[in-house]
């Protein structure tokens, strides 16, 4: 295959996934104003190593390993914390409240999530919101099949602990 061919294909599969690789950015906790940076980042190491793709594997792991990896290390590098999720606009055509409620729900779990330790928050992505099978999350991030189960199940906790405590704090305030 011609690299012109090559990298018309790498193109295709990042458009194709944008929106995908931006929700999964945020996910891992990279702030809104850094997501086009980071995502452009992604798209350069994705470019850089799509030869080395086996296209017989799912993308999305591929690349959700790829925005992983990036990630990390653009949270080392910015070491501040996001103590708050910002919310983007919704749909304009939903009521008013149910709007409002919408917003809030999803602050809460996004904001929920950022409290559950990286290494866990990711294998919850990729499994529970991502759909992808736990044998396919454990040989993305290079662990075995039983320490992918084991932070799942308590990435799973730590969000419902952190959904309700910020359920709470919202009725009380």
């Amino acid at each position: 295959m011609s690299s012109h061919s090559n990298d018309d294909a790498c193109l295709e599969a990042y458009r194709r996934e944008l929106d995908y690789l931006m929700r999964t950015l945020r996910r891992l906790g990279v702030a809104p104003e850094d997501l086009e940076d980071v995502a452009h980042d992604v798209f350069l190491v994705l470019r850089g190593a799509w030869q080395d793709y086996d296209q017989a594997r799912p993308f999305r792991p591929y690349l959700f390993g790829i925005a992983f990896r990036l990630a990390s290390s653009h949270r080392r590098r910015h070491w501040r914390e996001v103590s708050y999720a910002v919310v983007e606009a919704q749909d304009q055509a939903l009521e008013p409240d149910r709007a409002l409620e919408s917003h809030q729900a999803r602050a809460i779990v996004l904001a929920a999530l950022q409290q559950i330790p990286l290494a866990r928050r990711v294998v919850l992505i990729l499994h529970d919101l991502d759909e992808i099978p736990m044998r396919e999350v454990a040989k993305t991030l290079g662990i075995p099949l039983f320490t992918g189960y084991s932070r799942l199940r308590k990435a799973r906790r730590e969000l419902e602990a952190s959904v309700r405590r910020a359920q709470t704090r919202s009725a009380v305030g």
